[in-house]
């Protein structure tokens, strides 16, 4: 759905408010088709970011897993290796 929305769940170290808010933001964005929304629709906008970003908080708070925490580093470099192959760049 959105490609700049990351897995956040099961990192060492945990991720962090600002990673869930970033993602909620652009998850409203894709939902409501505003990169920016006009004035009359922040308030509405703004009240979306912060209800999810609680909601997913709340979610990756309440998850579990017998899974080994991801490394962000070796998932940094998979994503890289990846655009690499997709679009030839280095």
């Amino acid at each position: 759905m959105c490609r700049n929305i990351k897995i956040l769940f099961n990192f060492d170290p945990p991720a962090t408010n600002d990673e869930i808010k970033n993602a909620s933001i652009q998850f409203v964005r894709k939902l409501s088709g505003f990169y920016n929304p006009s004035k009359i629709n922040e308030v509405a906008f703004n009240l979306a970011v912060e209800k999810i970003t609680e909601d997913a908080q709340n979610l990756l708070q309440s998850l579990t897993t017998d899974a080994q925490p991801r490394d962000r580093a070796k998932e940094a470099e998979r994503a890289h290796a990846r655009a690499v192959k997709r679009f030839g760049i280095k």
